[in-house]
């Protein structure tokens, strides 16, 4: 049987020693067509195999920059061997891996050659090659090209591979949130139109876009000259997008973030010097201390409360201008409009509603200044790298971190992008464990559910209760990640492999920049969304009203208030509208009114569509501390999490204690009979694991493949969610904490 075997390599490393020592004098020299490139090419027997070994330029790379490298990509493409080994030198691994993972990612079958082993040996380099061989998840052999040692292993395990056949196999690097949504939209375009893609896989060459690399530019432009040219305006947008965020092109962010996976790599216990000093980067220096076995996770839970104390201390003056200004804004409305249902949904639906989520803008801004600032340094990649020890006990994956903190495992975050990121574990299981838990964290929706409850019943531990409140979200989801792993989905777990980047000083310029566009995210939603739902809810909490019999009953009321109150009095309430300028029985009789109008409209209320769902929950909610008005608001925020805000804020504002006053929400949660702070931390506890937004639902239905853990995923959270509220309440009520 006839197979063919290409040698690549870096220049030095040992490759055409390799070469001679397979092919002796079974080996003929020329020049690739076209080119003056050394073309070497041999025969190897072994087994019935006959292996025609090919020995290709040395390069460091698969960019189109040199012939060399041309050569032996074209070669890769067009040749289509059944084997490329990969010859490297152990004694600088860490350079030598960049051109393996350029292979790797064009998926050509590979093992690895690891040559000059005795070299390292003598530097005090010590490889663990059974764990390299795992992490990269391809055969990796030690050899000594010039001794011939290993080259029957090497040799073996070739032919083990070509046995099996070619096996496409997916192999993907996380390029960072800008590029990485740039790939998937160009690889969205190159295969819907198959552009190059009977040559090239969709992702490479949308790399190769990203790279701007000529010969596939030209190759573009020939083959479909508009694909082409729109796949260019992608990068163009992507380039300057990260050039003002970052100070940095598409091509060296590819660059780092490869070498990032190899240092992630190395870190794993792949490589130990025993003497001798090894060369220590910056970022390797700070490394020592942040991802420490001890003082890591330190760090880790400081910074942590820095960036909530930061938060909650310099949003707290910006949150009660908003309030204030929504409040203000309540009664300029109700001033100049007349009673009826527009002047209701002016001011329930829409500024009770939306208004109550924009109020928290001030805090979704600092909470993603502060997010962005740990993203662009580069410490939420070390976060991750530190937590995969912790992950491999719940039975899921390193990568699964990244997943989680997307999902706003530190705060802010969203759950659908979160589901998304988990195309990046290989492992099926430890994929649908993970986008089964990542909805328990804390993403951008809940945090203005979390904030306001901090602030009206925990005011004076704010960040420590944020704080918290992350630590239940994280504990929760790994704890039915662990439950999931052996019961329903069982399996070992894979090996994890992490880029970690260089540590960058963020701009000023690229903060400004993602904190708004995070935050303009949360505004848009706020006001296109939000603003259907909270008129849709209010449409619910309105309708169909009160009978026209109990309509007359309060009017009744009214009118017998008056009576007795006499009718000058009845001319001072009208003629004076301040407090200060009644007597006291005019203000008496003010205050009287308020409560019947207040009696009618939470009667109105309960009568309503939304009112009624309410009610017949109340039996089963009141066992975590639920009264039907929070039966509204979290049957809303099914469909947004954001929604439980604007529900309460419509819901409250509809049945107001006192109509004639505007209050923040909170303010209001605080005076309201039933609200305690252990029902605001049963409310946090079931917002945290209940049902995921409609929208992550259909993302996990896309992503898994099947609509059963879709439901699966909203049946069980809420069943949770629900057991664990009731047993916090039911709790602390027996033991009298927190108002219980």
């Amino acid at each position: 049987m006839d197979a063919k075997i290409a040698l690549a390599g870096n220049p030095n490393s040992g490759k055409t020693s390799l070469f001679n020592e397979l092919t002796g004098a079974r080996q003929h020299v020329g020049n690739y067509p076209g080119v003056t490139v050394e073309k070497k090419e041999g025969t190897y027997f072994y087994n019935g195999y006959r292996m025609c070994i090919v020995d290709l330029p040395g390069t460091y790379s698969l960019t189109a920059y040199s012939e060399e490298e041309i050569v032996t990509r074209d070669f890769l493409v067009t040749e289509n061997p059944d084997l490329v080994i990969d010859i490297l030198d152990a004694s600088n691994l860490e350079r030598n891996l960049y051109l393996a993972v350029q292979f790797l990612e064009m998926g050509v079958p590979m093992c690895i050659a690891l040559n000059m082993i005795d070299v390292a040996e003598n530097r005090g380099i010590e490889i663990n090659v059974k764990k390299l061989s795992v992490l990269l998840g391809i055969p990796v052999v030690s050899t000594i090209a010039r001794t011939g040692e290993g080259k029957k292993d090497l040799i073996s395990a070739a032919a083990q591979i070509i046995r099996e056949g070619k096996q496409k196999r997916s192999f993907k690097i996380s390029y960072g949130d800008d590029l990485d949504e740039a790939l998937l939209e160009m690889e969205k375009e190159i295969m819907d139109s198959n552009f190059l893609t009977d040559t090239y896989d969709a992702r490479w060459i949308a790399l190769k876009y990203l790279e701007n690399d000529k010969q596939i530019l030209l190759k573009g432009q020939e083959n479909n000259s508009s694909l082409s040219a729109r796949l260019e305006k992608m990068v163009d947008k992507v380039s300057l997008h990260l050039e003002k965020t970052l100070n940095i092109y598409p091509e060296a962010m590819i660059a780092d973030q490869r070498y990032g996976y190899i240092n992630s790599i190395m870190k794993q216990g792949v490589m130990r010097q025993e003497h001798g000093q090894s060369r220590l980067y910056m970022s390797d220096k700070i490394d020592k201390i942040v991802t420490n076995r001890f003082l890591g996770p330190i760090i880790m839970i400081s910074i942590l409360m820095a960036l909530y104390q930061f938060t909650f201390t310099y949003s707290e003056a910006p949150v009660v201008w908003f309030e204030r200004f929504f409040g203000w804004l309540g009664d300029v409305v109700s001033t100049h409009l007349s009673d009826g249902f527009l002047k209701s949904l002016i001011i329930s639906g829409v500024i009770g509603g939306v208004g109550g989520v924009l109020g928290f803008v001030p805090l979704i801004m600092f909470m993603f200044f502060g997010i962005a600032l740990l993203e662009d340094s580069g410490y939420l990649a070390r976060v991750a790298f530190m937590l995969d020890r912790v992950f491999r006990i719940f039975g899921l994956h390193g990568s699964s971190v990244m997943a989680y903190i997307v999902s706003g495992g530190i705060a802010g975050g969203c759950a659908v992008p979160g589901v998304m990121a988990t195309r990046t574990l290989k492992s099926p299981r430890e994929r649908l464990a993970t986008l089964l838990t990542v909805p328990f964290m804390n993403c951008g929706a809940k945090l203005p559910i979390f904030a306001l409850l901090i602030a009206a019943f925990f005011a004076k531990n704010e960040a420590a209760i944020m704080l918290v409140i992350t630590l239940i979200s994280w504990a929760g989801a790994l704890l039915v990640a662990k439950l999931l792993r052996i019961t329903i989905i069982k399996g070992e777990p894979s090996p994890f492999v992490m880029e970690l980047p260089p540590y960058r000083l963020p701009t000023f310029k690229g903060l400004a920049i993602h904190t708004w566009e995070r935050t303009w995210q949360y505004v848009k939603k706020a006001g296109t969304v939000i603003l259907g739902i909270s008129i849709i809810l209010w449409a619910m909490m309105t309708f169909p009203g009160l009978p026209d019999s109990k309509v007359q009953e309060f009017e009744n009321m009214r009118e017998i208030e008056k009576v007795t109150s006499g009718t000058a009095v009845i001319q001072e309430l009208q003629t004076h509208s301040g407090d200060t300028e009644l007597s006291g029985e005019a203000r008496n009789l003010k205050d009287r009114l308020a409560v019947i109008a207040s009696q009618k409209a939470e009667e109105s209320l309960r009568n309503s569509i939304a009112g009624r769902m309410g009610i017949a929950l109340e039996s089963i909610s009141e066992w975590a501390g639920f009264d039907w008005r929070t039966n509204i608001a979290l049957v809303g925020g099914f469909a947004a999490k954001e929604v439980i805000i604007s529900t309460l804020g419509t819901a409250y504002s509809l049945g107001e204690l006192d109509p004639e006053k505007s209050e923040s929400l909170s303010e209001t949660l605080v005076k309201t009979p039933g609200w305690s702070p252990l029902v605001a931390l049963s409310l946090i506890i079931f917002t945290i694991f209940y049902a995921p937004c409609f929208i992550t639902v259909i993302m996990i239905v896309k992503e898994s493949g099947s609509w059963k853990w879709g439901i699966f995923s909203i049946v069980f959270n809420t069943t949770l969610a629900f057991a664990l509220a009731t047993l916090v309440f039911q709790v602390g009520s027996v033991m009298g904490i927190l108002g219980g």
